[in-house]
């Protein structure tokens, strides 16, 4: 039908209102599983060492002669690791109008714009301290960097065809100078995690976690007889697992299947999270920065370096990509 004559149309109408919710809609994630689920302590030094050490392998031909002279056994001493800590910031910087003026869901608020931040640097450490990153040694013009999970991996797991395990400045010992090396993706099979979790066990591990992509989680889920291998965690504690998980039931111990928005997405990692510590230099802190003109500035920051007491007790399944 045809609109009346000299009908006030919305169209054309200036006297309107706008509705514009106070609600902001923010569904970015920031689960950070790794860095949840290991210790937490504290740094002295912005290079971080630590010892390992290991036991003779077993033998079953440990003998001697009654009355026989008593020879001195091989020692070895204990290798002496390390990580440099990095350090992290974020500033907001506001104008002095752009606060006083209304707004919708104060974005324009300091107080909003800091807790964004919070949540952007924790995720920001999660990626970098569950990656396949070398350590930097802090210099004069040369920010420091630390060392990520599957990086201090070398030992056990497996590769692709050409993948090489990351390396340490003094070849068996110092910091990890350079990381992993990518192979051939292969696809993700039960036989490689189950081989990942015995490496682990074998070594003395005793690992909780298989951190994986989303991708590689659903891969995890469609492994044959999955359905006799998984159990539904107790009541509440499923909250106490960091993002959703299975618990896969090995032989050697009940593992946490938990997927990661921030892992490199071709690496599994299996993980005794006991072995694992964040050691902060600086704690999370806010500073207020110098006033520039008519704008407000804060700086949010922390420093830390990840440790792993000894990355023979974890797994690392390189390479893979869904089936």
């Amino acid at each position: 039908m045809a609109v009346p004559g000299n009908t006030f149309q919305r169209a054309g109408k200036v006297a309107v209102r706008e509705s514009l919710h106070d609600t902001i809609s923010n569904i970015a994630p920031t689960q950070t599983p790794f860095i949840s689920n290991i210790g937490s302590g504290n740094a002295n030094q912005t290079y971080e060492e630590w010892l390992t050490d290991t036991l003779a392998a077993a033998d079953a031909d440990n003998k001697v002669i009654d009355g026989d002279d008593a020879a001195n056994d091989a020692l070895t001493d204990a290798v002496r690791l390390g990580n440099y800590t990095q350090l992290m910031d974020k500033v907001v910087g506001i104008s002095s109008t752009t606060q006083a003026v209304k707004s919708a869901g104060n974005q324009t608020k300091m107080a909003y714009q800091m807790l964004k931040k919070s949540k952007e640097i924790k995720r920001d450490m999660e990626k970098r301290f569950c990656g396949n990153f070398a350590a930097v040694p802090l210099a004069n013009g040369t920010a420091g960097e630390s060392a990520g999970m599957v990086a201090f991996i070398r030992t056990n797991g497996s590769r692709g065809a050409g993948g090489a395990a990351a390396t340490l400045s003094g070849t068996t010992a110092g910091y990890v100078n350079a990381a992993a090396t990518n192979g051939t993706l292969r696809n993700f099979t039960e036989a490689l995690i189950k081989d990942a979790i015995q490496d682990a066990w074998n070594e003395g591990g005793e690992p909780t976690m298989a951190l994986m992509s989303g991708t590689l989680k659903q891969t995890a889920s469609t492994f044959a007889g999955i359905a006799d291998i998984r159990k539904d965690a107790p009541g509440s504690k499923a909250a106490t697992i960091i993002g959703a998980a299975d618990v896969y039931v090995s032989d050697f111990g009940n593992i946490s299947f938990t997927p990661s928005r921030f892992t490199t997405g071709r690496d599994v990692s299996i993980i005794d999270t006991s072995l694992w510590e964040l050691l902060y230099l600086q704690r999370f802190s806010t500073a207020e920065l110098a006033k520039t003109g008519h704008a407000d500035r804060k700086m949010l920051s922390v420093q830390a370096t990840l440790k792993c007491a000894n990355e023979l007790g974890n797994a690392n399944i390189a390479d893979v990509q869904a089936a």
